[in-house]
């Protein structure tokens, strides 16, 4: 066949199967409006096409925090009685559809402590309530793309959120681990005050309402000098990490979410015990690791462990101090005896840490120094969801063979 003949078929062929392959695009706004006279959001999601979507089946959770539903094409609501979680299943109809509600913003953990919180100057909680988790049923060779705007109350400056920001208030929402992409991930809008540098491959922001006693500039500080023992320790980084944090009455505590985490402005970067939350939380974004099978130990084991050890490898723990650590975490988890389970509390995750630290040393003996408990990490970073079976076989492969350290009690 002629090179020319040739040519035009394979045009024709790829112009024939160019539909079968090409995803089609379809856009997925979300729309936040704040509203703190009434401690609500009014969330609207808007897709450029509603026939690329057979159905979004929510999650509402059991507390009610989510009201006034309307839709173009249906809308059903299922009620479950707690702790069975009530569910509304979305079908859009053709042609431009969407679908809004209200959802309640500020929701305490016990009295006068809160862990999402709207006030009529600022706003600070978790994005994975505005959106609740859903199952998406979409047409075959559909992708959709989704973005974030918000609109906020007169006299607020601006929103901070961990997506990549497009505009303003806008923001690009992509996770390629999820079907449904939702704006995940902890928020933060109002007056703030803000500080930002770019620590290897993550643009870190600090971010707090004004007034809040939020120690910014000794967070950055931290963070750039333990940076370069956690790029050399995680295989994968975030492109964006932000850290936000308020006073009392927001919970005293540290939590991490979508490449993001929430730190209270008067908890220490490094307590007396010589531990830092602030480190655990970052190490947490880092690694994701997804426990299953009553196997918390790991992930939060994990953390607690390498918040002491790269803190301890980037030269901010003397060996005095480690070895005093050492002697508490022995005093806390003495009377463990099991570390499988849901409920994961502080005497747990210091025996957590002791057995991962014995596990290091096993590993560095029988490889003469080659591999660490590092190498285990790496490859469990990597997984969908990690169990104490997978876990352990991941550990002997690394040490090539049994463990002494994991054939205890502790882990069946």
């Amino acid at each position: 066949m002629a090179v020319g003949a040739r040519l035009a078929l394979a045009g024709w062929l790829l112009a024939f199967a160019a539909p079968g392959w090409a995803a089609n695009k379809v856009d997925l706004d979300y729309h936040v409006r704040l509203l703190p006279q009434s401690d609500q959001a009014e969330v609207r999601l808007t897709l450029a096409d509603g026939a690329a979507v057979r159905s979004l089946d929510f999650d509402l959770g059991t507390h009610g925090d989510y009201s006034d539903f309307k839709a173009d094409g249906q809308w059903q609501s299922e009620a479950g009685q707690p702790p069975v979680a009530r569910r509304g299943v979305w079908r859009p109809g053709s042609g431009k559809a969407s679908l809004s509600y209200r959802v309640r913003i500020s929701h305490s953990l016990k009295k006068d402590s809160f862990d999402s919180r709207l006030t009529p100057h600022w706003a600070l909680l978790r994005g994975d309530a505005l959106v609740p988790a859903a199952r998406l049923d979409q047409q075959d060779g559909v992708e959709l793309v989704s973005r974030l705007e918000f609109e906020l109350p007169a006299g607020w400056k601006s929103v901070e959120t961990a997506w990549p920001r497009i505009g303003k208030n806008r923001f690009r929402i992509d996770n390629p681990e999820r079907l449904f992409d939702r704006p995940t991930g902890w928020m933060l809008a109002g007056t703030l005050g803000s500080r930002r540098t770019r620590l290897g491959e993550t643009e870190v922001t600090v971010a707090s309402p004004q007034g809040q006693g939020m120690r910014r500039m000794d967070v950055l500080t931290l963070l750039t000098f333990v940076w370069p023992q956690i790029q050399a320790t995680f295989p994968r980084h975030p492109g964006k990490l932000l850290i936000v944090g308020a006073s009392d009455p927001m919970w005293r505590g540290s939590l991490a979410g979508h490449a993001s985490l929430y730190l209270h402005s008067r908890l220490p970067l490094v307590s007396e015990s010589g531990t830092s939350p602030l480190l655990r939380e970052v190490i947490q974004v880092f690694a994701r690791i997804d426990d299953s099978q009553r196997s918390d130990w790991i992930g939060e084991g994990l953390a607690e462990y390498y918040a002491i050890e790269l803190m301890r490898r980037a030269g901010g723990m003397s060996d005095e101090r480690y070895q005093a650590l050492q002697e508490r975490l022995g005093k806390s988890g003495h009377d463990v005896t099991s570390l499988r389970g849901e409920q994961v509390g502080a005497p747990l995750v210091a025996r957590a840490v002791l057995l991962l630290q014995e596990l290091d040393r096993e590993i560095r003996l029988k490889t003469r120094n080659k591999r660490s408990l590092d190498d285990v990490t790496r490859e469990l970073v990597g997984l969908e969801n990690v169990s104490t079976e997978t876990f352990v076989k991941v550990s002997e492969s690394v040490l090539g063979g049994a463990s002494k350290v994991l054939d205890s009690d502790l882990l069946r």
